[in-house]
């Protein structure tokens, strides 16, 4: 497995800003949320080698390719910082907590003094032990129903806003003054155990965690008769951070084409235009199609390989990897510039969630190097020229291959 060394695999994007250069190529960035996996028991392939993808793996012959690692070795990243680093962020520079890119996806506006958490309804049985983090992943109508209902528990010192989000999730954003993002989740990550508190992590929180747990109390009681959805997880408790768009960065003109509120929500925190679609890949290709002549990122983002895999659904990851190779040609035939397509992380279906191992990650253009890849999946990307490389690097790669990056130096 080629791995480059030393100093040059390290991403300076201080540098890369100060090169950038407003140009009219496109590039395209497709994110197959957790695409990466490891072989599944019995099968002895990951979903993205198991899966028929004639597209993909003829992409993969004129690209180069590599591994890309999200974070850092060994660590195993949320969705948020993997996608930063993805659009040009360092995730270990700017920490973004979950609620304030589930709230800013549902198109809530944040101030200054605001805590956003992202929440999952769940299941409990009757001795407050969690069965089902995702309460069955409820029908999203069951979900607004719901919702509409603990709009109506208050606490003093706080004013909470709730909105719904897709099946189980939705978002709470609490408002009052002095309050305190720094605390941790009420969620523990797994089954068979109870909610935890939300605890402070700082003594500047400690009110804000006492308010939150007054809440979640009500919350308990007023969903106590229903089922499967009787209690509610909270993680990702975080104010507004600070950060420079994609076009005062990079001096993109950005849009962000994604059906999930995080995602949605992300994208609008790093400047992008969000552009209006649908549930399906076909509908996210059309939106691209539609609007491909007004800006020159694209960042499409595809859900369902890293729910599957998360559900531990390995014929279902396959089956959404297939369908979307079924669009490549759909999307080359736009001729972008630039496209990109990789993950934002692993999430393997044996292990039923997120994952450390590096993500498969191709980049084609007509200034790209093609080595000896044959197919696009774990294995072959491990082999390609580019090997394993921070994905805070894929950025860079895209704008040097759409000629967006000025010569350094002489």
């Amino acid at each position: 497995m080629p791995v480059r060394g030393g100093d040059v695999n390290v991403v300076n994007i201080e540098l890369i800003k100060e090169l950038c250069q407003k140009t009219e190529s496109k590039i395209v960035m497709v994110v197959v949320d957790g695409i990466g996996g490891l072989p599944y028991p019995g099968i002895g392939r990951s979903a993205l080698e198991e899966a028929a993808t004639p597209n993909l793996d003829n992409l993969a012959a004129a690209s180069s390719c590599g591994l890309v690692e999200p974070v850092a070795l060994g660590i195993t990243p949320g969705s948020g910082p993997s996608h930063l680093a993805l659009f040009g962020y360092d995730p270990l520079k700017h920490e973004i907590g979950r609620g304030v890119l589930e709230a800013l996806g549902v198109g809530l506006k944040l101030g200054p003094s605001d805590v956003a958490a992202r929440g999952n309804f769940c299941t409990v049985d009757e001795f407050g032990i969690i069965t089902d983090r995702r309460a069955g992943r409820i029908p999203t109508e069951e979900n607004r129903r719901l919702i509409e209902g603990l709009r109506s528990i208050s606490v003093e010192g706080i004013e909470v806003i709730l909105e719904p989000g897709k099946f189980h999730r939705f978002v709470a954003v609490f408002r009052g003054q002095g309050l305190s993002g720094d605390i941790e989740d009420t969620d523990p990550q797994h089954v068979g155990e109870r909610p935890k508190d939300a605890v402070p992590r700082s003594p500047q929180a400690a009110d804000t965690a006492n308010l939150i747990n007054q809440w979640i109390a009500k919350v308990r009681k007023a969903l106590k008769e229903e089922y499967p959805a009787n209690m509610v997880l909270l993680r990702g408790f975080a104010g507004l951070p600070e950060i420079p768009t994609m076009s005062q960065a990079f001096k993109l003109t950005p849009a962000a084409i994604a059906s999930y509120p995080m995602y949605r929500g992300l994208a609008r925190l790093v400047g992008m235009e969000i552009l209006e679609t649908g549930l399906t890949i076909k509908d996210e290709v059309e939106t691209l199609k539609t609007h491909f002549d007004d800006y020159d990122f694209f960042y499409v983002h595809v859900k369902d390989t890293d729910s599957s895999g998360e559900d531990g659904d390995f014929a279902r990851k396959v089956q959404v990897i297939e369908e979307f190779d079924s669009f490549v040609p759909s999307i080359l035939d736009l001729e972008p510039d630039v496209l990109i397509v990789t993950g934002d992380h692993s999430t393997p279906a044996k292990l039923k969630g997120h994952s450390w191992h590096p993500v498969p990650f191709l980049i084609h253009s007509q200034w790209v190097r093609p080595e000896g890849v044959k197919e696009f999946g774990e294995s072959m990307c491990a082999n390609g020229n580019l090997g394993v490389f921070p994905s805070l690097g894929a950025l860079p790669l895209a704008l040097a291959n759409a000629l967006k990056l000025g010569k350094f130096g002489a």
